[in-house]
């Protein structure tokens, strides 16, 4: 009760600045309007403490809506991902061989830290391979939030000011409560998926698990029902404030240097993703808007959200990003050893500072 207690002003404040982005019609606001006021409390010093012991709640509820939008016609269309998802994997590797340099000349870093700052492989896994292969984590985890800060705030107000698309509140869940029997089908994917995703070691568990039971669910038309609107805006509010609190205790220069990077990282990438996506649209037929949303370098959780809000199509949009964190964790490894190799002296991949000789 007492640790519960104790994330009540964050989340005070993260529900105050959401209802202030609501009021003001701005992009997605119970999630970035409540990032946003966290993420300056916490700079400016005050002393708030993030949810992040009821994150994976939270997260396991976004899963499920996700889930929800995986109608039965989605099957039909997998054949054609294929192209989709072979322009992806390279669209990784050219990410890679932008966004790596950009860290270790544009912010001096040494090449193991800029290695994985660079990667676009999900926040909690490159932290972890960073911390392994003796990059420096703080820079790590800085290049990696602000990452998705600055890309769900590009992408939700590219689609909401120059797409004319309504990035609002309420496209991303059921109208109204479900019924008793669809209500707990809901609670059990949460649960179970969660369990079936940590047992199976997936990444991020809890959404993958929860995100696969609910997609088998409505697939198979055993349900047809999603998450209640109130539901899944508070769960945007926790999840904004989770990130918000991240910044808590960084030191404003470094945070400085730190957001001038992101921001040119994310503007770089992003182009390369614009022009993926028309490729894609060329060469598959693939909406532009879609497959942006596709190879944006935001969240999983934050780009799906912003796909249910535009009326994309969800499943392409998760099915692409749940490829690109296996396709990561998988190839980022290897590729560093070869890398590593390269940069220690001698060869022997045992290098104190990670820089050429």
């Amino acid at each position: 009760m007492t640790s519960l207690l104790s994330y009540l002003p964050a989340l005070g404040l993260g529900t105050a600045g959401g209802l202030v982005a609501w009021g003001l019609g701005l992009p997605l606001p119970w999630m970035l309007g409540a990032l946003f006021a966290t993420m300056i409390a916490s700079v400016a010093g005050l002393r708030i403490r993030g949810p992040n012991a009821i994150r994976p709640a939270v997260v396991a509820v976004i899963g499920v809506l996700l889930g929800a939008r995986f109608a039965p016609e989605v099957l039909g269309h997998m054949v054609t991902w294929i192209g989709t998802l072979s322009l992806l994997l390279v669209y990784l590797l050219v990410v890679g061989l932008i966004n790596v340099p950009w860290y270790r000349y544009a912010g001096g870093y040494d090449w193991r830290t800029s290695f994985f700052a660079g990667m676009p492989g999900g926040l909690a896994e490159m932290i972890e391979l960073a911390e392994a292969k003796g990059g420096k984590p703080e820079p790590v985890i800085l290049a990696h939030s602000l990452r998705i800060v600055v890309t769900i705030s590009l992408i939700a107000l590219w689609f909401r000011v120059i797409m004319g698309h309504d990035v609002g509140a309420g496209a991303a869940s059921g109208a109204g409560l479900p019924e008793w029997r669809e209500a707990g089908l809901l609670l059990a994917a949460a649960i179970f998926g969660s369990l079936i995703g940590r047992a199976l070691n997936w990444p991020a568990p809890t959404f993958l698990g929860p995100m696969a039971l609910s997609a088998a669910l409505h697939l198979s038309g055993i349900s047809e029902a999603a998450p209640p609107a109130v539901l899944v805006n508070a769960a945007q509010v926790i999840l904004g404030t989770v990130l918000g609190c991240r910044f808590r205790g960084v030191p404003l220069s470094e945070l400085r240097k730190a957001g001038a990077l992101s921001i040119g990282s994310t503007a770089l990438v992003l182009g390369v993703a614009l022009a993926f996506s028309h490729l894609m649209r060329i060469l598959t037929g693939t909406s532009p808007e879609q497959a942006m949303l596709a190879l944006a370098p935001g969240g999983l959780t934050e780009m799906g959200l912003i796909a249910l809000a535009i009326h994309a199509d969800v499943a392409f949009v998760a099915l692409h990003h749940v490829v690109r964190i296996i396709a990561i964790i998988v190839a980022a490894p290897v590729v560093f050893a070869l890398f590593e190799r390269r940069l220690a002296p001698g060869g022997s991949g045992k290098g104190g500072s990670g820089d050429p000789p």
